[in-house]
């Protein structure tokens, strides 16, 4: 049996399954308990997501928005908890809808057991969201 993957290198395996678009794989890295925090979040996102479900429920449709190309920028910080590190990273690709360019810089604090996110807080800027994106979250939050 081998061990379990560290914070560092399930971060870095999670985002190869980002750029696979292999969302239900990145879903399966978290923890079944899996607090995940936005604390930037603007009105219409959620700030706060409880539990493998909701994650999954969260990221499903992310291919259908986003088409993430390219991780330009990675930078994975180790911290003085072993299970925690803190990642800055720039993912890049086009907002699917309007073809327009996608350009995210993120830093994410994340914590693992097992080879498991437990914790994981994503802190991107929402004023750097396409502005078809923020139409659409818009129209979204409108329908009835």
């Amino acid at each position: 049996m081998t061990d379990p993957m560290t914070p560092a290198g399930l971060f870095r395996h999670g985002l190869r399954l980002l750029l696979a678009k292999d969302i239900d794989g990145w879903v399966a890295l978290s923890d079944e308990r899996v607090l995940v925090e936005f604390p930037y979040a603007p009105p219409g996102y959620p700030r706060r997501l409880t539990g493998r479900a909701e994650l999954a429920a969260y990221l499903r449709d992310y291919p259908a928005h986003i088409d993430l190309r390219d991780v330009a920028h990675l930078q994975i910080h180790e911290t003085a908890d072993p299970t925690t590190i803190v990642a800055e990273w720039r993912g890049t690709g086009r907002v699917v809808a309007t073809g327009a360019p996608y350009d995210m810089t993120y830093v994410v604090v994340a914590t693992a057991h097992d080879g498991r996110f437990t914790r994981y807080r994503d802190y991107w800027n929402p004023l750097a969201i396409p502005e078809s994106m923020a139409a659409e979250q818009t129209t979204a939050r409108s329908a009835p």
